[in-house]
């Protein structure tokens, strides 16, 4: 059955698949959803027979229904092919009481490339699909990783340009030198001067500028973006929590339909809200663990029902998670309010005019499902060493965010559960803050000195995508300030 997208703020019209796929963002700001959650169509028996193309197919071709079978697998090869360095695409990996499922064997060594990798051939597609003949523009905000995933993957993409901002000063040297290194004739690399959310808001701004999308479209050109707002980012992601699932029954840790719990690193809401979706398709996961990092927006709303943003922002060693606005909660807001289009939109006024919202106690109810915890920088530098020290494991800092809220977890509830730890980059891209907490760093030693120490200590072959910018020029250097972001857009195209 074919399944329509709606906007997480109006009734109006729904749209097709690869419709919110081109748009990126509703034109009245709210996000696309699915008007219903399908159902995963497989037993969990036969989808542990299959590899993860034909797993990614399986769940993918539920949501995007007016892809055919023949466009969606061509999408599916097309992404996971020798790009990813193991041939099962995202390993699981038990160390001590829990599994990791690393998602950074791609071209960029963190988890978008799971996502990024599909989302330039599902655009292109969905462009030929609906006639679309003008020039794509692929506008996104980074905390650090989606950046250099989105790059690469649209990286002289027929039809497309790709323009990214990225809060200068806030994000690791590694994931700054991966996007302002990026070659392709298409892309462009900018440093705002000022955080994360001021990026993630003021493109938000730029797709709602009803005045500059019909200049755009007169001149050729069409919005859309490679955030997680794309719905075409957060499927994929779902692929992944029923991969985990499978590869755990395949090992023999669990049976078939028994629970597990899943440990996920979280900023703006995208990785776990898959994981909540891929719940509601029938995966058996019995709790979602939120792990935050010293920005504890979502720890605070998980425990009081109240999500505010008025708070101070901190830069920490985990800069992806660096967010105090989570833009995809909106999706599993609009969940609890039983699809109440209104209501949602009430509550995201209240975000944006005071920057604090309550949800009702029924809808915190409906957050059962979710546990909220946070761990410091103390407490992440300490479980990088401490889990190095007793197996030999190197984790990079948000993975061990996900690990030390683990423990805490365990702690808390005594629940022993088989547990998926996603482990969302390597620890390459934050060498200096993983070596420093294995053993001692002297001030001023080089960042790729840290590589190649991380590389004997950890026994990992340093990855082709940090070699590869080792001795890159830099070919971006576009700062600007937040306010002339739109102005900035409108240089790049020649507006």
């Amino acid at each position: 059955m074919e399944i329509k997208y709606y906007s997480t703020r109006s009734s109006q019209e729904p749209v097709t698949a690869s419709q919110a796929i081109l748009k990126g963002l509703a034109d009245d700001g709210g996000l696309f959803v699915p008007e219903r959650i399908p159902a995963l169509d497989k037993s969990l028996s036969e989808l542990a027979a299959m590899d993860y193309r034909e797993l990614a197919y399986e769940v993918m071709k539920l949501y995007l229904t007016d892809f055919t079978a023949d466009e969606l697998k061509e999408c599916v090869a097309a992404a996971y092919d020798d790009k990813f360095d193991r041939p099962e695409i995202a390993p699981l990996v038990a160390v001590g009481e829990a599994h990791y499922l690393e998602l950074f064997h791609g071209a960029t060594i963190a988890f978008k490339d799971m996502a990024l990798s599909v989302l330039p051939h599902l655009l292109t597609t969905a462009a030929k699909k609906n006639n679309v003949d003008s020039e794509i523009v692929i506008l996104t905000a980074t905390s650090g990783d989606t950046g250099k995933a989105a790059l690469a993957g649209f990286a002289d993409v027929k039809g497309t340009r790709i323009i990214v901002f990225y809060p200068k000063n806030g994000v690791s040297p590694i994931q700054e030198k991966q996007m302002v290194t990026q070659k392709g004739d298409n892309t462009y690399v900018v440093g705002i001067h000022g955080n994360f959310d001021d990026a993630q808001t003021g493109v938000k701004e730029i797709f709602g500028d009803r005045e500059l999308a019909a200049q755009m479209a007169a001149e050729g050109f069409l919005f859309s973006s490679a955030n997680s707002i794309n719905i075409g980012r957060l499927v994929p992601q779902i692929v992944y929590y029923v991969y985990a699932y499978v590869g755990l029954l395949k090992q023999g840790t669990i049976k078939a339909g028994e629970p597990i719990n899943v440990v996920v690193p979280t900023g703006n809401f995208g990785n776990i809200l898959a994981a909540f979706y891929a719940k509601q398709m029938g995966l058996p996961i019995d709790k979602l663990i939120c792990a935050s990092n010293d920005n504890k927006v979502l720890y605070d709303f998980f425990g009081t029902g109240t999500y505010d943003r008025k708070r101070e922002f901190i830069l920490t060693s985990s800069p992806s998670m660096d967010i105090l606005i989570s833009s995809n909660l909106e999706r599993l807001i609009y969940f609890l309010t039983g699809n109440d289009a209104e209501s949602n939109r009430t509550l995201m006024q209240a975000l944006g005019q005071d920057g604090v919202y309550r949800i009702t106690p029924a809808m915190k109810a409906g957050l059962k499902d979710f546990y909220g915890n946070y761990a410091t920088e103390a407490e992440t530098a300490a479980v990088i060493g401490k889990i190095y020290g007793e197996t030999g494991y190197v984790m990079d800092t948000h993975t061990a965010v996900a690990a030390s809220v683990y423990e805490k977890y365990r702690a808390e509830t005594g629940d022993k559960r088989p547990t998926v730890i996603v482990s969302t980059a390597s620890p390459y891209k934050f060498s200096r803050s993983v070596m420093t907490a294995i053993e001692t760093v002297l001030d001023g030693t080089e960042d790729f000195a840290l590589i190649d120490r991380l590389a004997e200590v950890s026994g990992v072959k340093v990855p082709a995508a940090i070699e590869e910018i080792r001795n890159a020029p830099v070919l971006h250097t576009r700062e600007c300030d937040t306010a002339d972001m739109k102005k900035t857009v409108k240089d790049i195209l020649g507006l």
